[in-house]
């Protein structure tokens, strides 16, 4: 495009001088022909540009970190005109992300499709645009952009790393019997029937029994006898650390080849501990197991213990949001949370805080005979002051299963390894059987 402008400038400038100084006809025609080639590129330009549409979709919407997006392009020039060349860039937040060409002679009535693809190394939202579509004259002259709009959304999930095995107690008395109790929700365990009230749903009513006996007739529910896994999330803002890393691209060989790049975590607690979560909820899921999830950011997030792949998806999304944005502390969050689960449920606290005051929510969790578990991330290997060796001296003083994490740890190996060391929950003396010899 330079040189374009700079030889219509030449042949201006010839055209100007030669008709000031000589006045031949040849200088005129110079300078007419420079002037109507700049109005002819000018026009053609913004015509073209006028008649260029673009389309890009994806078949997915939802994608975990080390997935790849795969999005479908289509630009179409409705015109009759041809373009010399047209450039389309990808605006979108998504890093190093693909999809931007470089076309040449687009005929009228013509259009190019093509597919770009991107590894996703980054949790979160993005919008798929804008699109930016450059096209030009065939002199080099002048460009015109148009900017599309996005149109998706793709949220982005946590990377989930694939666990083996974790440390999870059955229950409060292993082998014992079920501890029965009423559940004003509905769930998979029904117990029986009684009389309707007002204020019941309607979608509670069993009616052949209310048939039968010739009065509105309900389900009653018991909670789930298995105990719950809860996940609490330290989201507070001065509790996480991270090294700063700058983003590497996949290499082009790996993207031709669609050979599977080892995408590892940013050196930062708050990525870390969103993917220890998002693990965590992936495997007891996939075990049947009823998995909740508490986080204290900017807002309170609390998602009721549920079995389904329904869930696995909340809490997923749910991470994909978290930042570290929070006043309260996890001991805080423990403080506020804790009188509102059944007895005999696991809480796994994933944090970086190695202050005294976590030792306070373990307590609190074991006098509420909760069983904790604490996934505590070494801050110092992550840019930190300070270390947290005492504070996992004290968690195992306390029977407290305690993995610790560093930054760069195989995460599926270091969550693994705690169940081989935990058989079972620490059996108390008032847990256990007494026996009785017949005299």
């Amino acid at each position: 495009m330079k040189a374009g402008r700079i030889l219509i400038a030449l042949i201006f400038l010839a055209g100007v001088v030669g008709a000031l100084v000589n006045g031949a006809a040849i200088f005129s025609r110079f300078l007419y022909s420079s002037l109507l080639l700049t109005l002819f590129a000018w026009v053609w330009t913004r015509w073209v540009a006028r008649k260029i549409s673009f389309e890009r979709s994806s078949r997915a919407l939802r994608a975990n970190v080390g997935d790849v997006l795969e999005e479908n392009f289509k630009l179409t020039n409705r015109g009759r005109l041809p373009i010399p060349w047209v450039e389309v860039v990808n605006k979108t937040g998504i890093p190093f992300a693909a999809g931007s060409r470089l076309f040449t002679l687009v005929m009228g009535r013509q259009h190019r499709s093509y597919t770009g693809r991107t590894w996703l190394t980054r949790r979160g939202s993005f919008q798929l645009g804008p699109t930016q579509v450059s096209v030009g004259d065939p002199f080099g002259l002048f460009s015109v952009s148009r900017e599309f709009k996005p149109g998706d959304t793709l949220i982005v999930f946590p990377m989930i790393h694939d666990i083996r095995s974790f440390h999870s107690p059955q229950g409060m008395l292993t082998g014992g019997p079920v501890i029965r109790k009423k559940s004003p929700d509905i769930t998979p365990h029904a117990s029986g029937v009684r009389e309707y009230v007002p204020g019941d749903a309607m979608k509670r009513i069993h009616w052949q029994t209310s048939a039968r006996r010739g009065r509105l007739m309900v389900k009653e529910f018991e909670q789930d006898p298995q105990a719950e896994i809860w996940i609490y999330l330290d989201s507070q803002r001065t509790a996480h650390q991270q090294i700063a890393q700058k983003e590497v691209e996949v290499p082009f060989h790996s993207m031709l080849l669609m050979k599977r790049p080892k995408i590892e975590l940013p050196p930062s607690t708050l990525e870390y501990s969103v993917s220890i979560a998002a693990s965590l909820a992936h495997y007891f899921i996939r075990q049947g197991r009823a998995v909740g999830l508490a986080n204290a950011g900017q807002t309170l997030t609390i998602l009721p213990a549920e079995r389904s792949e329904r869930q696995e998806a909340k809490i997923l999304e749910t991470l994909a949001f978290v930042n570290s944005d929070g006043n309260l502390s996890l001991a805080g969050l423990v403080a506020t949370q804790s009188a509102l689960l059944p007895q005999g449920s696991s809480v796994i606290l994933v944090t970086p805080s190695a202050r005294a005051d976590l030792l306070q929510a373990v307590d609190e969790l074991q006098r509420r005979f909760l069983s904790p578990v604490v996934v505590l991330l070494d801050a110092k290997t992550f840019g930190g002051p300070a270390s947290p060796a005492e504070l996992i001296t004290a968690l195992r003083e306390r029977r407290v299963p305690v993995i610790p994490i560093a930054c760069g740890d195989d995460l599926p190996t270091a969550l693994s390894e705690l169940s081989s060391k935990f058989k079972h929950q620490e059996t108390r003396a008032w847990q256990t059987p007494v026996s009785y010899s017949s005299t």
